[in-house]
């Protein structure tokens, strides 16, 4: 038969208060169960914080300013009146896209207007996404190895690192369009063929030539100094 001896000193840690030790185990205690209280069980005090917060913003987003599209771009809408809202109405307003961004491949084309990419694969090789796939073929030039059959770039999977275009030896592909894909409804819709790769320069008005010497100036580059 086991008693129990009321403990006179007050814990020194947080959790269940002991409001007795028993004497013959001091692991058997008896501490006292701590009931929430109404607002916890009830959730009204939880529901009353919620909704203030709720109608706060609602009220904020409904009777505050909205941010014009040149405030958004510049970052310098006042505070304290604006609304949370920063939805664009696209396409009639557009975002101004960041001075480094990249935006579509587009394929360069050389002086007879076939395309400058020689089937190397130094491009899909390097391509982290593994979103370009070439199939080369023979080239009818004498002077070119080869020349890409198929070369397609799936813009969705696509991370817009620039690392083809780094890794290409013949400035034959560029991502310098300033433009960003468009969307699909279906996935091989965002699939760029070649001839859609070709035409990107002429829609955004940019030349498709290269001022690069086509296959480097050759090993006795520094004579030409």
């Amino acid at each position: 038969m086991g008693s129990h001896a009321h403990d006179d000193h007050e814990p020194t840690t947080a959790g269940p208060k002991v409001l007795a030790v028993s004497t013959v185990s001091p692991k058997v205690r008896t501490i006292a169960v701590v009931r929430p209280s109404a607002d916890d069980v009830t959730y009204l005090a939880a529901t009353k914080t919620g909704l203030g917060i709720t109608l706060k913003h609602f009220a904020k987003n409904l009777f505050g300013f909205r941010r014009t599209v040149k405030q958004l771009n510049e970052g310098t809408a006042p505070h304290g009146l604006q609304n949370d809202i920063e939805t664009i109405q696209y396409p009639e307003e557009k975002v101004v896209y960041p001075e480094r961004f990249r935006g579509l491949h587009r394929l360069m084309q050389r002086d007879d207007g076939n395309v400058r990419c020689v089937a190397c694969m130094c491009c899909p090789t390097v391509c982290p996404a593994n979103c370009i796939t070439i199939v080369p073929e023979q080239s009818d030039d004498k002077g070119i190895e080869k020349r890409p059959a198929i070369f397609e770039i799936d813009e969705l999977r696509c991370v817009v690192c620039g690392l083809c275009v780094e890794a290409c030896p013949c400035d034959a592909i560029r991502m310098d369009s300033g433009v960003h894909a468009k969307p699909v409804e279906e996935r091989g819709a965002a699939i760029m063929t070649k001839d859609k790769l070709l035409a990107v320069s002429k829609d955004v008005g940019k030349s498709p030539l290269s001022i690069a010497t086509q296959g480097g100036v050759g090993a006795n580059w520094r004579d030409g100094k």
